[in-house]
């Protein structure tokens, strides 16, 4: 059993529209942008990081806006929903929130003994925010939500799977204990993890597959300390019999990707460097950053990228 993984990196989505993406993390759930970048392999496609002050992993949601995607289709092989922590109590806020913000899809519901508020983003994406008493993360607090009230990071993700177990098998592998379930739901969780600790596993033999699109989860990400404990992370799936890519260096992360068992795409991400390797943290996600393959298309993609803001 690996001990490298500490929780969470990041959750990478798929949007038809970046101003719309933009408004509804940084207006209606008052995170930070801190990165304003562009897809690696569709530089005309924009790459936006959505966290706490930071960009901590644990707290990142990223998202390629692909002009007129298509809608995606829900179903097994799957993240199918991302679940953020909030402090205890503040369900009423958000719910009051989200009314006058006119989110979609909000409602309560209890989860493994957790108060839970579901709701919807808007190309559909399945989102709840868990109240959690013991997380005691620092939030963004100048996004428009009080800090008392404000999102800390993830809370967990839960796949939607065809047969969860072989997929429960190989989190296990990588750390993770079953700490609790509930009907078709496993819930796993890694030990002195970053805080965002807890995968649940659902498991629908009957469903229909997922198809990407604007709204579905493109890819999960764990969190390792550096590239050492990655490599270590690296060599056991492979020696293991996963195809894992070479280490790709993503300018805030280096990052590994293999395909699971139930068809979700996992990545393992380091900590290291960060994103203020190119910023200030003060003004992270402010300019357009370029990764240097694509520094010569700048004028270009100033011209043609959607404006984010007035």
């Amino acid at each position: 059993m690996l001990n490298q993984i500490k929780g969470l990196h990041h959750v990478t989505s798929m949007a038809s529209d970046a101003r719309r993406n933009n408004e509804f993390f940084t207006r209606k759930l008052g995170l930070r942008r801190v990165k304003k970048t562009v897809n690696f392999d569709a530089p005309d496609v924009y790459h936006l990081y959505y966290a706490d002050e930071f960009g901590t992993p644990g707290s990142v949601m990223t998202y390629f806006p692909f002009p007129d995607i298509g809608k995606g289709r829900h179903g097994v092989g799957e993240v199918g929903t991302t679940v953020f922590s909030v402090p205890e109590g503040t369900l009423g806020y958000w719910e009051k929130r989200f009314a006058d913000e006119g989110v979609s899809g909000v409602a309560r519901s209890t989860s493994f003994g957790e108060k839970r508020l579901t709701f919807t983003g808007p190309d559909g994406d399945s989102f709840a925010l868990v109240e959690d008493r013991a997380d005691t993360r620092a939030p963004w607090v100048k996004g428009g939500v009080p800090g008392d009230e404000a999102i800390r990071g993830f809370h967990s993700v839960a796949l939607r799977l065809k047969d969860g177990g072989a997929t429960e098998e190989l989190l296990k592998f990588m750390g993770y204990e079953e700490v609790d379930k509930s009907g078709s739901v496993r819930r796993l969780a890694i030990k002195n993890g970053n805080g965002a600790d807890v995968v649940d596993i659902e498991s629908l033999p009957g469903a229909g597959f997922a198809n990407l699109g604007a709204g579905s989860v493109h890819h999960v990400a764990f969190a390792v300390e550096d590239r050492a404990k990655q490599l270590e992370v690296r060599k056991a799936l492979v020696d293991t019999g996963y195809g894992v890519t070479p280490v790709i260096d993503r300018d805030y992360f280096w990052a590994i990707y293999f395909r699971t068992p139930g068809g979700v795409l996992f990545e393992v991400s380091t900590n290291e460097p960060g994103f203020n390797r190119d910023e200030d943290t003060a003004h992270l996600g402010e300019a357009l950053k370029l990764p240097t393959q694509h520094q010569h298309l700048r004028p270009y993609l100033e011209q043609h990228l959607q404006k984010l803001e007035d």
